[in-house]
């Protein structure tokens, strides 16, 4: 008996001891779970398992975005699409980091991610900023003057851009963080905005330059720069946003401390999808896309002057008109017949003696080839012109007669 009272008190002792345990758990998470992690599985902040769902399929499509750049790469024949090539590898880049930053403020604060946060926060969408920035430039010179900068000073435009942020951001670390020996979490959400002044000059310098790309001579390229404009008209429209619920609005639902993590993650989160769908994707597509032919021709256009069908056609420079077929004067006439040897009284004695008699050999023979040019001859083109069938002659041509 007393073994089974035991048993049951061990029995009970484990149950209590596991139903302590799932109650300083979080619902969702695993029992193993580090605290600072608990945002990433709690289903009672649901908050953190959407953003993390979001942040992680926008990281799967640009990683997909990359490779099919990569492979691609060899069958891009286009100099005006293969140039920007390493610049769209390195705002995707950009792009990847802003979600898997979205990560780093989901989780707990501790100084490793603070530090993190304040550092890549800004330079990252400096990155990016430098890149559409750089693409923006390029478009413009597409549009106006039909080519675009080189690779390398696109590139090279779009880090030197970004190692401005990177220099605010490491210089505000070490003034607040070693010199002041301050906690890397404590700073004021204003002075985190301060930090990010550069990246809005980048912003509204890029959204300035991308109403430029609009005006050109060549509008194949400007598509590009309407997709350019959209992306970073949106991304002045979240900035705006996060920045005011996060200095405002957040103290005046007095969820300051509790909400401000939620603010900066959503806005990494969809800043990163609006660089994929209105920038990264269009670009792409168009660098795949196969080089259009420069002037196409068109036959039916009537203005261009017509192409020659026929070889004759080519040793007749003027049509002639039936009016110079039939342009015979007596005096040409004349001249013919005496060349011939003919007068006109041997001709009409010959005609009246030579009556039902076959022709001999001498005077008998066919006029010579100067009486014979005086007879109505069709040229070609009255052939052509007259369906292939051989015209006859006007009946005030004087050579009718002689026959």
């Amino acid at each position: 008996m007393r073994t089974h009272q035991v048993l049951a008190f061990l029995l009970l002792a484990v149950i209590s001891s596991v139903a302590s345990e799932n109650a300083s758990t979080s619902r969702g998470c695993g029992l193993d779970l580090l605290p600072q992690y608990v945002s990433l599985c709690d289903l009672d902040a649901i908050w953190g398992i959407v953003v993390e769902a979001v942040a992680g399929a926008g990281a799967l499509i640009t990683l997909l975005l990359m490779l099919v750049l990569l492979v691609r790469l060899p069958f891009i024949k286009d100099k005006e699409k293969k140039r920007p090539v390493c610049l769209h590898f390195l705002f995707l880049l950009g792009t990847l980091g802003l979600f898997g930053l979205t990560f780093a403020f989901i989780i707990r604060m501790d100084e490793t991610i603070c530090s993190i946060r304040r550092f890549l926060w800004g330079v990252l969408f400096a990155l990016c900023f430098s890149c559409l920035l750089s693409q923006a430039w390029r478009v413009r010179r597409l549009v106006c003057q039909g080519t675009s900068p080189a690779g390398w000073q696109m590139v090279g435009l779009a880090l030197c851009l970004m190692l401005v942020q990177v220099i605010i951001a490491t210089e505000w670390l070490v003034l607040t963080v070693l010199r002041d020996t301050k906690p890397a979490c404590a700073y004021e959400p204003m002075d985190f905005v301060m930090a990010l002044i550069y990246d809005m000059v980048l912003l509204v310098i890029t959204l300035g330059q991308a109403l430029f790309t609009l005006c050109g001579k060549f509008k194949r390229w400007k598509l590009n720069g309407a997709f350019i404009l959209i992306t970073t008209f949106l991304s002045l429209l979240i900035w705006v946003a996060w920045i005011t619920m996060y200095l405002f609005g957040n103290a005046m639902v007095q969820r300051g401390d509790t909400w401000s993590d939620p603010t900066l993650a959503i806005t990494l989160a969809a800043s990163g999808w609006v660089f994929i769908i209105f920038h990264a994707i269009p670009e792409i597509h168009c660098t795949l896309l196969p080089p259009l032919q420069e002037n196409p021709p068109n036959y039916f256009d009537t203005s261009q002057p017509r192409m020659r069908e026929t070889a004759f056609e080519e040793d007749v420079h003027l049509p002639r008109t039936y009016m110079e077929n039939q342009a015979f004067s007596m005096d040409e006439h004349s001249a013919a017949l005496r060349t011939a040897g003919f007068s006109n009284g041997s001709l009409g004695k010959r005609s009246s003696g030579s009556l039902g008699k076959k022709p001999s050999s001498g005077l008998g023979s066919r006029p010579s080839a100067p009486f014979r040019s005086n007879v109505y001859q069709p040229t070609e083109m009255a052939v052509v012109l007259n369906g292939g069938t051989i015209p006859t002659a006007p009946p005030t041509h004087t050579g009718r007669h002689l026959w």
